[in-house]
């Protein structure tokens, strides 16, 4: 059986629920610990069985409503339940929603938020643990909160991409003509137009009907992601090109965060660090694993050669040239990031 999405009616009549229920935080339920419980709704994009949210579940929820004694209460929301990226993440930005763990969709007003994802840059998954987890990361994002409105608890991953298409891509030549969707961010869209393919952007929750209905030929995300979100059923090969490195960031709303206890804010600060960490072993384990459970589903996975890699890298330098004629900072930062890994 196929995947379903939640879309339409549904969505906007759960969106209005939460609003009228809990905007802001505070539930109708009674006194606990001297006030009311406060309810964390908690958005995504991702697959209930995605390593976002088994970590969302298994350690985020547990540890924040154990260790506030019942003062909180956490809700998760996956699958773009409480609307596309855009959607959830402005919901936290004016308090509708108290959580969020998006990609770096706030890169059009921030523009440093946009260097995890520059092509070919990370080496793998503790070169950008390293990164993400230390003082660049805080440089990253530090202008959150003052342009946003949002506070950054902890970064987690979302991993390193890969093309899924119904066709096999074993050059660069390979590309040109193929359809491919993209995230709606002007980097994603100038990597895919600079390798050949004709790029059409569209919200993650469009995408299997779109792979499914051949209106694309294919798609770029982690292959936990092709896993988790049924994908495989209208695939048939995966490129490890390992392209570009994806991170997700969990994210809470600066007026609610400012409304909680001194405690309450450490238990959440804790409990989004060790839900990341957590996020980024079980992604990280998963990987041989999500590849065999494709392949037993028939995708064919074709592993590029030396030649080809370094092709698609240095297709993708006109972008690096564009954003450092762009920004002065941004040479720097990437010679930064890039120095972590040696």
């Amino acid at each position: 059986m196929k995947k379903k999405k939640v879309f339409g009616l549904a969505v906007t009549v759960m969106a209005s629920f939460l609003f009228l229920a809990g905007c802001g935080g505070e539930e109708a339920g009674g006194e606990t610990g001297g006030g009311k419980k406060k309810v964390i709704k908690v958005a995504n994009y991702f697959a209930e069985d995605h390593p976002q949210n088994v970590a969302l579940r298994e350690k985020f929820k547990k540890m924040v409503e154990e260790e506030s004694k019942g003062e909180l209460e956490v809700q998760i929301f996956p699958n773009s339940t409480l609307g596309a990226e855009k959607e959830f993440y402005d919901g936290v930005r004016n308090g509708t929603i108290e959580m969020g763990l998006p990609g770096l969709i706030m890169q059009a007003d921030i523009p440093k938020m946009a260097a995890p994802e520059w092509p070919f840059l990370f080496k793998d998954f503790e070169h950008a643990k390293t990164v993400l987890n230390g003082p660049i990361g805080e440089e990253l994002t530090e202008d959150l909160e003052s342009k946003h409105g949002v506070k950054p608890l902890a970064w987690s991953a979302n991993g390193f991409r890969m093309f899924s298409s119904n066709q096999t891509i074993a050059s660069l030549e390979d590309f040109n003509g193929l359809r491919l969707r993209m995230p709606n961010i002007p980097n994603y869209i100038e990597l895919g137009k600079l390798l050949g393919a004709n790029i059409t952007p569209l919200p993650i929750s469009e995408v299997f009907t779109a792979l499914e209905q051949k209106v694309v030929d294919g798609q770029d995300n982690p292959i936990a992601t092709v896993r988790a979100s049924g994908w495989y059923e209208v695939q048939s090969d995966i490129l490890e090109s390992k392209h570009m490195f994806s991170p997700n960031l969990y994210i809470i709303n600066s007026k609610f965060w400012n409304g909680l206890t001194k405690e309450q804010q450490k238990i959440i600060e804790k409990a989004a660090k060790e839900s990341a960490d957590y996020e980024f072993e079980l992604l990280e384990k998963s990987y041989e694993e999500d590849k065999k459970f494709l392949q037993d589903n028939g995708l064919k996975f074709t592993t590029p050669s030396e030649e080809f890699s370094a092709e698609m890298e240095e297709a993708a330098q006109p972008l690096y040239e564009k954003i450092y004629s762009e920004f002065d900072w941004a040479k720097d930062l990437a010679d930064r990031i890039r120095d972590e890994a040696k």
